[in-house]
C-alpha cells in the first residue's frame, strides 16, 4: 500500500512547492519531474499488483491512532473549505451553495462526531479496476500539468487582460490529482466523500481561474450541482451507516439484500450522476469550456467526471436489474442520445468536445446501469479509450487556438496542409473516438449487444441513433481537418514544446491502446469481471479477435497498398461549376454581375432540428422528472419498512 499513499500525498505536497515558486523555469522543471514520479508510481503500483501480486483485491487499515488523526485531519479540512465555499458564496451572492456546503459538511461531521459512524473499516482498497484508474490519472493529468507550463505561458501572452495567477493555477491541478487518487484508492465511504468534495471545490476554483463575470457563474453552478450530489453522498453514508452498519463502499457492494440497500445506492448514483455531467446537470461541464484548456483537459478526461463513472462501475454489481440500475441506465441511454444530437450543431470546438465527452459518459452511465459483465467490460474499455482521446483533443484544440485565436471548426479547413503535425494528432484523436477497430467504436458494439441480449429497447434506440448522430459530427470535422484547399500552405507552428511531449504521448498511448485491446482484455479487464462477479467471464472471443484483424487490415494495409500506385494512376481535371466563370482554381470565380467570389464549403450545422433552444430545456425537464420519480420510489420503500 505504500505506492497508494505515496500517490495520495505527495501531489499535495508538490501542489505547496509549486504555490511559493514564482520563476517559470523552476515551474516548469517540478512539474516536469513531479509528473514522470507520479506515472512512476503509478506504474510501479500496476506493476506490483498485477505482475508481482496476485492481482487480487487487496484492503488496508491502518492503526487506529493514525487513523484516528487522519479522520480529525479530514474534517478539519471539510470545516475549512465549507467556510471557503460560505465566504465565496456571500461575497458573490450565490447563498445556494453556501447553504448545500453547509448541509453536506455538518450532516457527515455529525455522523462522525456523534460516535455513529462505523469503526474499524478498512480505509483503502485496491484491486485491476484502481490501478486502471491510478494509470489513467496519473498518466494523462501528469501530461496535462506538462501540456499546461507551455500553454499558460502562451494563454496569458495572447490574453493580457487577466491576470497571471499560475502560483495558483498549478497547485490546483495536482491537489486534483491527489484528491482522484484517493477517491480511487478508498474504501471507507467517508474518506471517499472527502476527496469527492475536494474535487468539486477544486474544479469550481479552476473554472473560474479568470474571475470574469462569466467564469464566476459558471464556476457556482459547476459548485452547486456537485454540493447536491454531494448531499446525495452524504446523506448514503449516514443512512448506510446507521441502518445497515455498512462503512465501506466493498461492504455496500457485496452485502446480501438487494432491497435493503436500495436506498443508499440510489442515492451514491444519483451523486455520480451529478459529477458526471448527465442530464439535467450537464451544463456545469459546458460552462467549464470557459477556464483554460488545461482545466477543460483534466476535468473531461481524467479527474472529476471520471469519479462519477468510476462509482458507477463500482455500484455496477448490484444495480443489475434493480431500480437504482433502471434510473441510472435510462438517464444515462437519453443523456447519450441527447447530447449527440446537441454535437451536431455547434461548431466551437471545444463545445463539441463538451458535448461528446457528456455523451460518452452517457454511455458509461447506461453501462452501469444495466450492470452485465459484458456491458461493465465495456463501459471500464470507454472511460480507458475516452480519457486518452478527449485529454488529447482537448490540448489540440487548445494549441490550435493559440496559434491561430480561433477555436472553430470552420477555421480547420486543410489543417492537414497548414499545420500537419497538428492535424495528425487531432485525426488519431478523432478516429479513437468512432473509427473501427479502435476501441470506442468496439466498446460501443458491445453494449449494443448486451443491451439487446437484455431486451432494453430504450437503450437500443438511444445507442442506435447516438451512434449514427456520434458519427456525423465526427465526420464533419474529420472532413474540414483532410480537405485541402488549393492555396493553402504550410504555417510555422510555434507551439511550446511542453505541449508537443503531450500531444505526441497521447498519440502514441493512443495506438498502443488500440493494438493493445485484445491484451488488455483478457490480462487486466476479464479477470476484473470474474472478481466483480465471482464467476469466469469473457467477452472477446476468437471470432472477435478475428474480425478486429480484418477491420485492421481494411483500414490501413489496403490504403497503403493502393498508395503505391495511385501516383500511376491518370487524373483529368475536372473544373467545378461555381454559378460564374471558374477561375481554374475551383477556388475563385467571377459572379453574374462581374464581382470576383471565392467558393467557401460549410457544415451543415442543423440547429434548427437540434439546437439548443429547441431541445435543451425539454430534456433538463424529461431527466427531473425522471430522477424524481426514481428517487421517490425508492424513498417510498424507505417509509414504506422496506429499510
Amino acid at each position: 500500500m505504500e505506492f497508494i499513499e505515496f500517490l495520495i500525498l505527495f501531489p499535495f505536497l508538490i501542489a505547496g512547492v509549486l504555490a511559493v515558486t514564482q520563476n517559470n523555469t523552476a515551474r516548469k522543471t517540478i512539474v516536469y519531474l513531479s509528473g514522470g514520479i507520479i506515472i512512476a508510481a503509478a506504474i510501479a503500483l500496476a506493476v506490483s499488483q498485477l505482475v508481482l501480486g496476485s492481482g487480487n483485491a487487496k484492503t488496508w487499515r491502518g492503526e487506529e491512532s493514525l487513523i484516528h488523526i487522519v479522520d480529525y485531519a479530514m474534517l478539519a479540512v471539510e470545516a475549512f473549505l465549507m467556510v471557503l465555499v460560505v465566504i465565496l458564496s456571500i461575497k458573490h451572492r450565490k447563498y445556494y451553495a453556501g447553504l448545500l456546503s453547509v448541509i453536506g459538511t455538518v450532516l457527515v461531521g455529525w455522523f462522525e462526531l456523534s460516535g455513529r459512524a462505523v469503526k474499524g473499516t478498512a480505509n483503502l482498497y485496491c484491486d485491476r479496476l484502481t490501478v486502471v484508474m491510478c494509470l489513467v490519472i496519473a498518466v494523462i493529468g501528469s501530461l496535462i500539468c506538462m501540456y499546461a507550463v507551455g500553454y499558460m505561458h502562451d494563454y496569458h501572452h495572447h490574453h493580457t487582460e487577466y491576470k497571471d495567477r499560475r502560483t495558483f493555477f498549478f497547485p490546483m491541478l495536482f491537489v486534483f490529482l491527489g484528491a482522484m487518487f484517493g477517491l480511487v484508492t478508498s474504501s471507507n465511504l467517508i474518506w471517499i466523500y472527502f476527496f469527492w468534495e475536494i474535487t468539486s471545490i477544486s474544479s469550481f476554483l479552476l473554472i473560474g481561474y479568470t474571475r470574469t463575470k462569466e467564469a464566476v457563474n459558471n464556476s457556482f453552478r459547476a459548485l452547486w450541482m456537485n454540493l447536491l450530489g454531494g448531499l446525495g453522498f452524504a446523506a448514503a453514508i449516514v443512512l448506510a451507516g446507521m441502518r445497515l452498519n455498512v462503512g465501506t463502499l466493498q461492504e455496500l457492494v457485496s452485502y446480501s439484500d438487494k432491497a435493503l440497500i436500495l436506498v443508499p445506492v440510489i442515492l451514491l448514483a444519483f451523486a455520480a450522476i451529478t459529477k458526471s455531467a448527465q442530464m439535467p446537470f450537464s451544463r456545469w461541464l459546458l460552462g467549464a469550456m470557459v477556464a483554460p484548456t488545461p482545466t477543460s483537459a483534466l476535468l473531461h478526461s481524467a479527474t472529476m467526471v471520471k469519479a462519477g463513472v468510476y462509482l458507477l462501475l463500482r455500484l455496477a454489481p448490484v444495480m443489475g436489474g434493480e431500480l437504482s440500475g433502471t434510473m441510472v441506465s435510462v438517464i444515462g441511454g437519453f443523456t447519450f442520445l441527447i447530447a449527440s444530437m446537441l454535437a451536431i450543431t455547434v461548431s466551437d470546438g471545444k463545445k463539441v468536445l463538451a458535448y461528446s465527452t457528456i455523451s460518452n459518459l452517457g454511455l458509461i452511465t447506461a453501462c452501469a446501469g444495466v450492470g452485465s459483465p459484458d456491458t461493465v467490460w465495456a463501459g471500464v474499455l470507454l472511460l480507458m479509450f475516452h480519457a486518452v482521446s478527449k485529454s488529447m483533443l482537448f490540448q489540440a484544440v487548445g494549441s490550435f487556438e493559440n496559434a491561430t485565436g480561433s477555436r472553430n471548426i470552420e477555421d480547420m479547413h486543410g489543417l492537414m496542409r497548414s499545420y500537419p503535425r497538428l492535424a495528425i494528432i487531432m485525426v488519431i484523436g478523432i478516429a479513437g473516438m468512432f473509427l473501427a477497430p479502435f476501441g470506442m467504436l468496439i466498446s460501443k458494439w458491445a453494449a449494443l449487444k448486451a443491451f439487446v441480449d437484455a431486451k432494453n429497447i430504450f437503450l437500443v434506440v438511444s445507442i442506435v441513433f447516438g451512434s449514427a448522430t456520434t458519427m456525423l459530427y465526427w465526420t464533419k470535422w474529420l472532413a474540414k481537418i483532410l480537405i485541402c484547399k488549393a492555396d493553402t500552405h504550410k504555417v510555422t507552428h510555434k507551439t511550446p514544446g511542453s505541449e508537443w511531449t503531450s500531444l505526441f504521448t497521447h498519440a502514441a498511448l493512443m495506438i498502443v491502446l488500440c493494438v493493445s485491446l485484445p491484451i488488455s482484455s483478457k490480462r487486466l479487464i476479464e479477470p476484473l469481471l470474474s472478481q466483480l462477479y465471482s464467476k469466469t467471464v469473457s467477452v472477446l472471443s476468437v471470432e472477435d479477435l478475428i474480425i478486429m484483424v480484418i477491420m485492421m487490415f481494411m483500414i490501413f494495409v489496403v490504403p497503403a497498398v493502393a498508395g503505391l500506385f495511385v501516383h500511376k494512376i491518370k487524373v483529368k481535371p475536372v473544373i467545378t461549376y461555381m454559378s460564374g466563370i471558374n477561375n481554374g482554381d475551383d477556388r475563385r470565380f467571377i459572379g453574374s454581375f462581374g464581382e470576383r467570389k471565392l467558393q467557401y464549403l460549410s457544415n451543415w450545422y442543423m440547429v434548427d432540428y437540434f439546437g439548443e433552444k429547441r431541445i435543451w430545456k425539454p430534456a433538463v425537464y424529461v431527466a427531473t422528472a425522471l430522477i424524481v420519480i426514481f428517487i421517490s420510489l425508492a424513498i417510498s420503500t424507505l417509509t414504506g419498512g422496506v429499510i
